[in-house]
Protein backbone atom coordinates (compact mmCIF):
# COMPACT_ATOMS: atom_id res chain seq x y z
CA UNK A 1 0.00 0.00 0.00
CA UNK A 2 2.36 3.11 -1.27
CA UNK A 3 1.66 6.03 0.14
CA UNK A 4 2.01 9.29 -2.62
CA UNK A 5 4.07 11.70 -0.29
CA UNK A 6 2.49 14.73 1.60
CA UNK A 7 3.95 18.21 2.44
CA UNK A 8 2.60 18.81 5.61
CA UNK A 9 3.80 21.12 8.42
CA UNK A 10 4.10 18.84 11.58
CA UNK A 11 2.12 20.12 15.00
CA UNK A 12 3.61 20.87 18.00
CA UNK A 13 6.04 23.35 16.38
CA UNK A 14 8.40 20.61 15.08
CA UNK A 15 9.89 21.49 11.77
CA UNK A 16 8.72 20.86 8.47
CA UNK A 17 9.32 17.89 6.45
CA UNK A 18 8.39 15.38 3.52
CA UNK A 19 5.98 12.27 4.86
CA UNK A 20 7.15 9.40 3.70
CA UNK A 21 4.83 7.30 1.88
CA UNK A 22 3.56 5.54 4.92
CA UNK A 23 2.65 1.94 3.48
CA UNK A 24 1.41 -1.18 3.49
CA UNK A 25 -1.99 -3.25 4.90
CA UNK A 26 -4.27 -0.37 5.68
CA UNK A 27 -2.03 2.73 5.84
CA UNK A 28 -4.72 3.94 3.68
CA UNK A 29 -3.40 7.35 2.31
CA UNK A 30 -5.49 10.13 0.69
CA UNK A 31 -7.39 8.60 -1.88
CA UNK A 32 -7.53 9.98 -5.41
CA UNK A 33 -8.88 13.52 -5.53
CA UNK A 34 -8.79 13.49 -1.31
CA UNK A 35 -5.29 13.77 -0.35
CA UNK A 36 -5.39 15.73 2.49
CA UNK A 37 -3.00 18.63 4.07
CA UNK A 38 -2.83 19.98 7.84
CA UNK A 39 -1.20 22.56 9.27
CA UNK A 40 -2.23 23.88 12.49
CA UNK A 41 -3.13 27.45 12.47
CA UNK A 42 -0.97 27.88 16.16
CA UNK A 43 0.59 25.56 17.47
CA UNK A 44 1.40 25.25 21.52
CA UNK A 45 3.76 22.59 21.78
CA UNK A 46 3.54 19.92 23.96
CA UNK A 47 2.94 22.10 26.77
CA UNK A 48 -0.34 23.42 26.67
CA UNK A 49 -1.99 25.33 29.58
CA UNK A 50 -2.97 23.34 32.77
CA UNK A 51 -6.93 23.97 33.05
CA UNK A 52 -9.85 21.68 33.99
CA UNK A 53 -10.28 18.76 36.30
CA UNK A 54 -6.69 17.61 35.14
CA UNK A 55 -5.01 20.26 36.67
CA UNK A 56 -5.72 19.34 40.40
CA UNK A 57 -2.90 16.91 40.63
CA UNK A 58 0.45 15.81 38.82
CA UNK A 59 0.07 13.62 35.48
CA UNK A 60 0.36 9.81 36.42
CA UNK A 61 3.46 7.89 35.97
CA UNK A 62 3.55 5.19 32.96
CA UNK A 63 5.13 2.43 33.98
CA UNK A 64 8.48 1.55 31.80
CA UNK A 65 8.28 4.56 29.96
CA UNK A 66 12.16 6.22 29.46
CA UNK A 67 10.52 9.17 28.16
CA UNK A 68 7.09 11.42 29.19
CA UNK A 69 5.72 14.59 28.79
CA UNK A 70 1.89 15.83 29.92
CA UNK A 71 -0.39 18.74 28.83
CA UNK A 72 -3.55 19.51 30.77
CA UNK A 73 -5.97 20.07 27.57
CA UNK A 74 -9.45 21.88 27.25
CA UNK A 75 -9.77 19.45 24.26
CA UNK A 76 -8.60 16.13 23.63
CA UNK A 77 -10.27 15.05 20.48
CA UNK A 78 -8.77 16.47 17.01
CA UNK A 79 -11.33 19.60 17.10
CA UNK A 80 -8.49 21.23 19.83
CA UNK A 81 -5.36 18.97 19.37
CA UNK A 82 -4.55 20.10 15.53
CA UNK A 83 -4.35 23.27 16.94
CA UNK A 84 -2.64 22.55 20.28
CA UNK A 85 -0.15 20.45 18.53
CA UNK A 86 -0.85 17.31 20.16
CA UNK A 87 -1.80 15.24 17.14
CA UNK A 88 -0.41 14.98 13.43
CA UNK A 89 -2.82 14.98 10.42
CA UNK A 90 -0.13 13.36 8.41
CA UNK A 91 -0.73 10.11 10.58
CA UNK A 92 -4.04 10.12 9.70
CA UNK A 93 -4.52 11.77 6.36
CA UNK A 94 -6.67 9.17 3.41
CA UNK A 95 -8.59 7.35 6.82
CA UNK A 96 -11.54 8.37 6.98
CA UNK A 97 -14.31 10.25 4.45
CA UNK A 98 -13.56 13.96 4.68
CA UNK A 99 -17.14 14.97 5.78
CA UNK A 100 -16.97 12.79 9.37
CA UNK A 101 -17.94 14.86 12.11
CA UNK A 102 -15.92 15.65 14.83
CA UNK A 103 -16.96 15.42 18.26
CA UNK A 104 -15.53 18.01 21.07
CA UNK A 105 -16.32 19.01 24.24
CA UNK A 106 -13.62 16.08 25.38
CA UNK A 107 -11.16 17.71 28.54
CA UNK A 108 -8.53 15.83 30.46
CA UNK A 109 -4.90 15.27 30.08
CA UNK A 110 -2.62 13.82 27.01
CA UNK A 111 0.40 12.04 28.00
CA UNK A 112 3.11 11.50 25.26
CA UNK A 113 6.24 9.65 25.60
CA UNK A 114 8.04 6.51 24.43
CA UNK A 115 9.46 3.18 25.84
CA UNK A 116 12.91 1.84 25.16
CA UNK A 117 13.65 1.02 21.91
CA UNK A 118 16.89 1.19 19.82
CA UNK A 119 14.86 2.01 16.06
CA UNK A 120 14.42 5.62 15.21
CA UNK A 121 12.11 5.98 12.37
CA UNK A 122 9.62 7.79 14.11
CA UNK A 123 9.95 11.27 14.24
CA UNK A 124 7.37 12.85 15.86
CA UNK A 125 8.00 15.55 18.39
CA UNK A 126 11.74 15.46 16.89
CA UNK A 127 12.21 12.80 19.48
CA UNK A 128 13.74 9.90 16.26
CA UNK A 129 12.65 7.54 18.63
CA UNK A 130 10.47 4.26 18.14
CA UNK A 131 7.45 2.97 20.89
CA UNK A 132 5.74 6.20 20.56
CA UNK A 133 2.71 6.31 22.64
CA UNK A 134 -0.46 8.42 23.13
CA UNK A 135 -2.18 8.29 26.40
CA UNK A 136 -5.19 10.16 26.59
CA UNK A 137 -7.32 10.88 29.77
CA UNK A 138 -10.58 12.32 30.22
CA UNK A 139 -11.46 14.19 32.96
CA UNK A 140 -15.15 12.56 32.88
CA UNK A 141 -14.39 8.88 32.74
CA UNK A 142 -16.76 6.13 32.04
CA UNK A 143 -14.22 3.38 33.61
CA UNK A 144 -13.14 1.84 30.15
CA UNK A 145 -9.98 1.79 28.89
CA UNK A 146 -9.85 1.25 24.59
CA UNK A 147 -6.24 0.60 23.37
CA UNK A 148 -4.92 0.36 19.70
CA UNK A 149 -2.38 -0.12 17.40
CA UNK A 150 -1.76 1.60 13.83
CA UNK A 151 -2.72 1.00 10.76
CA UNK A 152 0.28 0.40 8.29
CA UNK A 153 2.96 2.07 9.66
CA UNK A 154 1.92 5.03 10.44
CA UNK A 155 2.65 6.27 13.65
CA UNK A 156 0.81 6.82 17.05
CA UNK A 157 -1.72 9.26 15.80
CA UNK A 158 -3.35 7.57 12.95
CA UNK A 159 -6.03 6.25 14.68
CA UNK A 160 -7.00 9.75 16.20
CA UNK A 161 -10.23 10.59 13.72
CA UNK A 162 -11.34 7.15 13.24
CA UNK A 163 -10.99 5.91 16.42
CA UNK A 164 -9.65 7.81 19.46
CA UNK A 165 -11.84 10.72 18.73
CA UNK A 166 -15.42 8.75 18.84
CA UNK A 167 -14.41 6.68 22.10
CA UNK A 168 -12.84 10.02 24.11
CA UNK A 169 -16.20 11.67 23.33
CA UNK A 170 -18.42 8.64 24.69
CA UNK A 171 -15.84 9.05 27.75
CA UNK A 172 -12.83 6.23 27.40
CA UNK A 173 -9.72 6.62 27.96
CA UNK A 174 -7.63 5.76 25.15
CA UNK A 175 -3.75 4.44 24.49
CA UNK A 176 -1.96 3.89 20.93
CA UNK A 177 1.14 3.02 20.07
CA UNK A 178 3.09 3.20 16.80
CA UNK A 179 3.94 -0.68 17.09
CA UNK A 180 8.07 -0.23 17.50
CA UNK A 181 8.44 0.99 13.57
CA UNK A 182 7.31 2.56 11.22
CA UNK A 183 7.01 4.16 7.85
CA UNK A 184 8.72 2.45 4.38
CA UNK A 185 11.71 1.06 6.00
CA UNK A 186 10.38 -0.96 9.09
CA UNK A 187 11.45 -3.88 7.76
CA UNK A 188 15.08 -3.15 9.11
CA UNK A 189 14.02 -3.13 12.58
CA UNK A 190 15.73 -6.31 14.14
CA UNK A 191 17.74 -9.38 13.48
CA UNK A 192 15.51 -11.87 11.98
CA UNK A 193 13.29 -12.22 9.29
CA UNK A 194 9.62 -11.09 11.01
CA UNK A 195 11.26 -9.66 13.62
CA UNK A 196 9.71 -6.05 13.02
CA UNK A 197 6.14 -7.59 12.88
CA UNK A 198 6.09 -9.49 16.10
CA UNK A 199 7.34 -6.42 17.33
CA UNK A 200 4.06 -4.82 16.88
CA UNK A 201 2.19 -7.12 18.97
CA UNK A 202 4.76 -6.81 21.86
CA UNK A 203 4.09 -3.38 22.14
CA UNK A 204 0.73 -3.12 22.18
CA UNK A 205 1.00 -5.60 24.74
CA UNK A 206 3.17 -3.22 26.62
CA UNK A 207 1.19 -0.24 25.85
CA UNK A 208 -1.73 -2.36 27.19
CA UNK A 209 -0.44 -3.03 30.67
CA UNK A 210 1.03 0.80 31.05
CA UNK A 211 -2.18 2.09 30.35
CA UNK A 212 -4.02 0.34 32.83
CA UNK A 213 -1.30 1.10 35.59
CA UNK A 214 -1.99 5.08 34.49
CA UNK A 215 -5.68 4.91 34.46
CA UNK A 216 -5.88 2.84 38.26
CA UNK A 217 -3.45 5.59 39.11
CA UNK A 218 -5.51 8.38 37.63
CA UNK A 219 -9.21 7.62 38.64
CA UNK A 220 -8.53 5.84 41.64
CA UNK A 221 -9.52 2.68 39.89
CA UNK A 222 -9.05 -0.08 37.23
CA UNK A 223 -11.14 -0.03 34.58
CA UNK A 224 -13.79 -1.85 34.15
CA UNK A 225 -13.31 -2.79 30.41
CA UNK A 226 -10.51 -3.01 28.52
CA UNK A 227 -10.96 -2.63 24.62
CA UNK A 228 -8.41 -3.49 22.13
CA UNK A 229 -9.31 -2.20 18.42
CA UNK A 230 -7.75 -1.48 15.11
CA UNK A 231 -7.63 -1.20 11.87
CA UNK A 232 -5.63 -3.18 8.96
CA UNK A 233 -2.23 -4.62 10.70
CA UNK A 234 -3.92 -2.72 13.91
CA UNK A 235 -6.89 -5.26 13.31
CA UNK A 236 -4.33 -7.88 12.98
CA UNK A 237 -2.83 -7.01 16.60
CA UNK A 238 -6.45 -7.23 18.21
CA UNK A 239 -7.03 -10.84 16.77
CA UNK A 240 -3.31 -11.58 17.97
CA UNK A 241 -3.81 -10.27 21.44
CA UNK A 242 -6.79 -11.86 22.09
CA UNK A 243 -5.58 -15.17 20.95
CA UNK A 244 -2.29 -14.46 23.09
CA UNK A 245 -3.22 -12.54 26.35
CA UNK A 246 -6.88 -12.66 26.85
CA UNK A 247 -6.08 -11.88 30.69
CA UNK A 248 -5.94 -8.37 29.41
CA UNK A 249 -8.56 -7.40 27.44
CA UNK A 250 -12.38 -7.64 27.70
CA UNK A 251 -13.34 -8.25 24.17
CA UNK A 252 -11.86 -6.63 21.18
CA UNK A 253 -13.03 -4.71 18.03
CA UNK A 254 -11.21 -6.06 14.81
CA UNK A 255 -11.47 -3.91 11.46
CA UNK A 256 -10.37 -5.57 8.57
CA UNK A 257 -7.90 -7.44 10.19
CA UNK A 258 -4.60 -8.76 8.27
CA UNK A 259 -4.42 -12.09 8.02
CA UNK A 260 -1.18 -13.92 8.91
CA UNK A 261 -1.60 -17.54 8.55
CA UNK A 262 0.31 -21.32 7.33
CA UNK A 263 -0.99 -19.87 4.18
CA UNK A 264 1.09 -17.04 3.73
CA UNK A 265 -0.97 -13.90 4.40
CA UNK A 266 -0.75 -11.49 1.40
CA UNK A 267 2.21 -13.02 0.65
CA UNK A 268 0.14 -15.64 -1.35
CA UNK A 269 -1.98 -13.75 -3.48
CA UNK A 270 -0.78 -10.01 -4.08
CA UNK A 271 1.91 -11.44 -6.67
CA UNK A 272 -1.08 -12.80 -8.78
CA UNK A 273 -2.22 -9.33 -8.99
CA UNK A 274 1.15 -7.68 -9.79
CA UNK A 275 1.64 -10.39 -12.64
CA UNK A 276 -2.09 -10.49 -14.20
CA UNK A 277 -3.54 -7.22 -13.76
CA UNK A 278 -1.23 -5.58 -16.74
CA UNK A 279 -2.35 -8.18 -19.10
CA UNK A 280 -6.10 -7.08 -17.72
CA UNK A 281 -5.26 -3.04 -17.91
CA UNK A 282 -3.83 -3.80 -21.40
CA UNK A 283 -6.93 -5.54 -23.28
CA UNK A 284 -6.64 -7.49 -25.82
CA UNK A 285 -6.80 -11.08 -25.88
CA UNK A 286 -5.12 -12.10 -22.81
CA UNK A 287 -7.95 -9.43 -20.92
CA UNK A 288 -10.17 -11.80 -19.76
CA UNK A 289 -7.95 -14.24 -18.59
CA UNK A 290 -5.96 -12.36 -16.56
CA UNK A 291 -9.45 -10.82 -15.07
CA UNK A 292 -10.57 -14.61 -14.23
CA UNK A 293 -7.21 -15.30 -12.36
CA UNK A 294 -7.22 -11.74 -10.30
CA UNK A 295 -10.96 -13.54 -9.45
CA UNK A 296 -9.82 -16.95 -8.38
CA UNK A 297 -6.80 -15.35 -6.25
CA UNK A 298 -9.86 -13.83 -4.15
CA UNK A 299 -10.45 -10.13 -5.56
CA UNK A 300 -13.91 -9.81 -5.90
CA UNK A 301 -16.01 -9.54 -8.99
CA UNK A 302 -17.71 -6.10 -9.31
CA UNK A 303 -14.38 -4.53 -7.73
CA UNK A 304 -12.55 -3.91 -11.04
CA UNK A 305 -12.99 -0.17 -11.10
CA UNK A 306 -10.61 -0.03 -7.55
CA UNK A 307 -7.72 -2.13 -9.39
CA UNK A 308 -6.35 0.43 -11.28
CA UNK A 309 -5.79 2.37 -8.08
CA UNK A 310 -4.60 -0.25 -5.81
CA UNK A 311 -2.00 -1.83 -8.47
CA UNK A 312 -0.51 2.12 -9.24
CA UNK A 313 -0.39 2.95 -4.85
CA UNK A 314 -0.95 -0.73 -2.77
CA UNK A 315 -0.15 -3.85 -4.55
CA UNK A 316 3.53 -3.57 -5.72
CA UNK A 317 4.99 -2.06 -2.41
CA UNK A 318 2.98 -3.85 -0.18
CA UNK A 319 3.90 -6.95 -1.77
CA UNK A 320 7.93 -6.13 -1.82
CA UNK A 321 8.15 -4.66 1.83
CA UNK A 322 6.48 -7.28 3.22
CA UNK A 323 8.41 -9.94 1.57
CA UNK A 324 11.34 -8.31 2.24
CA UNK A 325 10.53 -8.33 6.02
CA UNK A 326 9.58 -12.06 5.96
CA UNK A 327 11.86 -13.66 3.13
CA UNK A 328 14.82 -10.74 2.48
CA UNK A 329 16.54 -13.76 0.25
CA UNK A 330 14.19 -14.34 -2.15
CA UNK A 331 16.11 -11.01 -4.43
CA UNK A 332 19.51 -11.39 -3.03
CA UNK A 333 21.27 -7.90 -2.25
CA UNK A 334 18.61 -6.13 -3.60
CA UNK A 335 16.24 -3.99 -0.49
CA UNK A 336 12.67 -4.94 -1.08
CA UNK A 337 12.63 -5.91 -4.55
CA UNK A 338 12.10 -3.66 -8.08
CA UNK A 339 9.29 -1.48 -8.38
CA UNK A 340 6.79 -2.83 -11.04
CA UNK A 341 8.69 -5.52 -12.38
CA UNK A 342 7.70 -7.48 -15.30
CA UNK A 343 7.32 -10.83 -15.08
CA UNK A 344 10.40 -13.05 -15.55
CA UNK A 345 12.59 -10.52 -14.06
CA UNK A 346 15.41 -12.09 -11.69
CA UNK A 347 13.50 -11.46 -8.74
CA UNK A 348 11.04 -10.37 -9.71
CA UNK A 349 7.75 -10.05 -6.90
CA UNK A 350 5.35 -10.70 -9.58
CA UNK A 351 6.45 -14.47 -9.79
CA UNK A 352 6.36 -14.82 -5.76
CA UNK A 353 5.76 -18.27 -4.81
CA UNK A 354 5.31 -18.90 -1.23
CA UNK A 355 4.57 -21.94 -1.16
CA UNK A 356 8.07 -23.14 -2.68
CA UNK A 357 10.03 -21.21 -0.36
CA UNK A 358 12.29 -22.87 1.91
CA UNK A 359 11.52 -23.58 5.58
CA UNK A 360 13.23 -20.64 6.89
CA UNK A 361 10.63 -18.29 5.57
CA UNK A 362 7.67 -20.43 7.04
CA UNK A 363 8.92 -20.26 10.18
CA UNK A 364 9.22 -16.59 10.24
CA UNK A 365 5.60 -16.25 8.93
CA UNK A 366 4.73 -18.94 11.67
CA UNK A 367 6.25 -16.36 14.48
CA UNK A 368 3.79 -13.83 13.78
CA UNK A 369 0.57 -16.16 12.25
CA UNK A 370 -2.71 -16.05 13.67
CA UNK A 371 -4.48 -19.38 15.05
CA UNK A 372 -8.50 -18.60 15.99
CA UNK A 373 -7.62 -19.41 19.29
CA UNK A 374 -9.30 -16.14 21.17
CA UNK A 375 -10.31 -16.01 24.31
CA UNK A 376 -12.29 -12.87 24.88
CA UNK A 377 -15.46 -11.73 22.86
CA UNK A 378 -13.99 -10.44 19.19
CA UNK A 379 -16.85 -8.06 16.90
CA UNK A 380 -15.09 -8.51 13.61
CA UNK A 381 -15.86 -7.02 10.09
CA UNK A 382 -14.57 -5.92 6.68
CA UNK A 383 -15.90 -4.66 3.32
CA UNK A 384 -16.85 -7.23 0.75
CA UNK A 385 -14.65 -4.62 -1.75
CA UNK A 386 -11.55 -4.66 -0.35
CA UNK A 387 -8.92 -5.39 -2.45
CA UNK A 388 -6.12 -4.70 -0.71
CA UNK A 389 -7.05 -7.74 1.89
CA UNK A 390 -9.22 -9.59 -0.46
CA UNK A 391 -12.13 -10.89 2.22
CA UNK A 392 -12.12 -14.63 1.20
CA UNK A 393 -8.62 -14.64 1.56
CA UNK A 394 -9.29 -12.22 4.68
CA UNK A 395 -12.01 -11.95 6.95
CA UNK A 396 -13.95 -15.20 5.72
CA UNK A 397 -10.87 -16.90 6.09
CA UNK A 398 -10.31 -16.09 9.92
CA UNK A 399 -14.00 -16.98 10.97
CA UNK A 400 -13.58 -20.24 9.61
CA UNK A 401 -9.98 -20.46 11.71
CA UNK A 402 -11.92 -19.39 14.57
CA UNK A 403 -15.31 -22.02 14.40
CA UNK A 404 -12.52 -24.51 13.49
CA UNK A 405 -10.59 -23.87 17.20
CA UNK A 406 -13.66 -24.29 18.88
CA UNK A 407 -14.06 -20.52 19.35
CA UNK A 408 -16.91 -19.73 17.66
CA UNK A 409 -19.49 -18.53 20.47
CA UNK A 410 -17.12 -15.67 20.92
CA UNK A 411 -16.57 -14.73 17.56
CA UNK A 412 -19.50 -12.13 15.60
CA UNK A 413 -18.22 -11.58 12.24
CA UNK A 414 -20.22 -8.92 10.06
CA UNK A 415 -18.90 -8.63 6.17
CA UNK A 416 -19.83 -4.86 5.01
CA UNK A 417 -21.47 -4.95 1.04
CA UNK A 418 -19.31 -2.76 -0.88
CA UNK A 419 -16.95 -1.43 1.86
CA UNK A 420 -13.55 -1.29 0.60
CA UNK A 421 -10.08 -1.11 2.64
CA UNK A 422 -9.68 2.99 3.05
CA UNK A 423 -12.41 5.25 3.55
CA UNK A 424 -10.58 7.88 1.16
CA UNK A 425 -11.97 6.28 -1.51
CA UNK A 426 -15.79 6.89 -0.53
CA UNK A 427 -15.13 10.03 -1.26
CA UNK A 428 -13.54 9.48 -4.90
CA UNK A 429 -16.17 6.80 -5.62
CA UNK A 430 -19.69 7.73 -3.32
CA UNK A 431 -22.39 6.02 -5.39
CA UNK A 432 -20.30 2.64 -5.36
CA UNK A 433 -18.97 2.46 -2.01
CA UNK A 434 -19.98 2.64 1.87
CA UNK A 435 -17.87 4.46 4.39
CA UNK A 436 -17.05 1.36 6.99
CA UNK A 437 -15.88 4.05 10.28
CA UNK A 438 -19.72 4.11 10.89
CA UNK A 439 -19.84 0.48 10.64
CA UNK A 440 -16.86 0.06 12.88
CA UNK A 441 -19.14 2.46 16.11
CA UNK A 442 -21.93 0.27 15.39
CA UNK A 443 -19.72 -3.03 15.86
CA UNK A 444 -17.83 -1.67 19.17
CA UNK A 445 -21.59 -0.27 20.70
CA UNK A 446 -22.21 -4.11 19.73
CA UNK A 447 -19.35 -5.21 21.82
CA UNK A 448 -20.25 -2.70 24.75
CA UNK A 449 -23.96 -4.39 25.06
CA UNK A 450 -22.25 -7.92 24.77
CA UNK A 451 -19.52 -6.95 27.28
CA UNK A 452 -22.91 -5.51 29.91
CA UNK A 453 -24.12 -8.44 29.41
CA UNK A 454 -27.56 -7.07 27.57
CA UNK A 455 -27.64 -9.53 25.21
CA UNK A 456 -25.46 -10.93 21.75
CA UNK A 457 -25.30 -9.18 18.96
CA UNK A 458 -26.47 -10.80 15.76
CA UNK A 459 -25.31 -13.42 14.18
CA UNK A 460 -22.76 -12.51 11.57
CA UNK A 461 -23.81 -12.13 7.75
CA UNK A 462 -23.56 -10.02 4.95
CA UNK A 463 -24.90 -6.46 5.99
CA UNK A 464 -26.81 -5.03 2.64
CA UNK A 465 -25.98 -1.33 1.62
CA UNK A 466 -29.22 0.17 2.06
CA UNK A 467 -30.78 0.91 -2.02
CA UNK A 468 -32.29 4.25 -0.86
CA UNK A 469 -29.26 5.77 1.74
CA UNK A 470 -27.48 8.80 -0.21
CA UNK A 471 -23.97 9.87 1.39
CA UNK A 472 -25.39 11.29 4.67
CA UNK A 473 -27.25 8.63 5.53
CA UNK A 474 -24.89 5.91 4.86
CA UNK A 475 -21.94 8.25 6.91
CA UNK A 476 -24.80 8.28 10.04
CA UNK A 477 -25.57 5.32 11.08
CA UNK A 478 -24.73 1.33 10.04
CA UNK A 479 -27.08 -1.32 11.81
CA UNK A 480 -25.66 -4.36 11.52
CA UNK A 481 -28.97 -5.88 13.08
Amino acid sequence: MPHPSTDATPPGGRRPRWRAALCALALATAGPGVLASAAPSSAAGLHGPRTGACAAGDPPRVPGAAHQQAACLDELTTAGTVASGHTDPADYAGLTPKNLPTPSGVPGTQIDGYFPDTSTTNTNHGWNHDAQFVIRLPDHWNGGLVVAGTPGNREQYANDRAISDWVLSRGYAYAATDKGNTGLAFHRDGRRPGDAIAEWNTRLTQLTRAARAVVKERYGKSPSRTVATGISNGGYLVRWQLENHPELYDGGVDWEGTLWNSDGGPLAFLPTALREYPAYAAGGPGADAARDALHAAGYPAGSEFLWPYHYKTYWDLTQRLYREELDPGYDGETEAGTPFCASGTPGCDADYDYGARPRAVHRAVGRIALTGRIGKPLVSLQGTLDVLLPISRDGDAYARMVRAAGRGPLLRYYRIADGTHTDALVDAFPDRLRPMTPCHRSAFTALERWLAGEGRPSAGHTVARPADADASALLAECPLA
